[in-house]
């Protein structure tokens, strides 16, 4: 791997090390670029707290603590900075606001929720069609604001129904990313973690309809940025369904 554009830190509340264990996993790697991308910040309209991701107040630390480092491993790797970000339409008003004060270099869609928190999580396996075609339906939704570099385990939600529903829905969802030039992400955490994400028929439909892939570590520890076995596994699923793997994001390659 050349490239990660999903990174975490420890401000999201689930992810653990330093920032600077990261950028130094990754450079072991012998990667060109990192992007870290946490969890973002959103402001709620009330005095909801989510425990999963980056609070507003942290964003300065997050900037001041990448920015530095970034200057510091100029030589070594290059270093933006983002988040993976929900598509929410009722918030995004005050995200915007709140992320113009700040350097922001690209932001990935994780659509961990349909509707605003509290509400149920999408990384579990439903039955209802419903719930899966409202899932796909707001991740296109999400995509087609154009404010998202790549859709981040597009195949998040699993569906213990028939293979012929899955089929529909995730084809739809291949189609569109196919049409529009986005990879599709085979997630490394979801593949070492033996988790229903990234699913190999899933990768086997986008194959077919001819799409690029990417690996995204989505690092929650340091050592995911340096785990040989886990990215030779998510190569290896690309290579079986036929995935041309890309290196960088375009507009996010290697500075000079």
């Amino acid at each position: 791997m050349l490239a990660n554009y999903h990174t975490h830190t420890y401000r999201c509340h689930h992810a653990e090390g330093e920032d600077k264990a990261y950028v130094e996993a990754a450079i072991r790697n012998g990667m060109k670029v990192l992007g870290f991308s946490d969890h973002c910040p959103f402001v709620y309209p009330d005095d909801f707290v989510s425990h999963t991701r980056m609070l507003p107040s942290e964003l300065d630390d997050y900037f001041t603590s990448l920015t530095k480092l970034r200057d510091e491993y100029k030589k070594d790797i290059t270093i933006y900075i983002g988040f993976e970000s929900e598509y929410i339409p009722e918030l995004l008003p005050e995200q915007e606001k709140l992320f113009a004060d700040y350097p922001v270099d690209y932001q990935i869609l994780g659509q961990h929720f349909i509707i605003r928190e509290p509400s149920p999580y999408t990384g579990t396996i439903v039955s209802d069609e419903t719930i899966l075609e409202s899932y796909v339906n707001s991740v296109i939704d999400g995509m087609e604001t154009g404010k998202y570099k790549y859709l981040a385990h597009p195949d998040l939600m699993g569906f213990s129904g028939s293979r012929e529903i899955y089929d529909k829905h995730y084809r739809k969802l291949c189609e569109y990313l196919k049409a529009h030039d986005l990879p599709v992400e085979i997630n490394l955490l979801g593949v070492v973690e033996h988790r229903h994400y990234t699913d190999e028929h899933f990768l086997k439909l986008a194959g077919e309809i001819g799409c690029k892939a990417i690996i995204g570590c989505d690092a929650h520890q340091p050592y995911r940025l340096d785990y040989r076995v886990g990215q030779s596994l998510c190569q290896q699923m690309a290579a079986r369904n036929g995935l041309k793997l890309i290196d960088y994001l375009p507009g996010l390659e290697p500075k000079a």
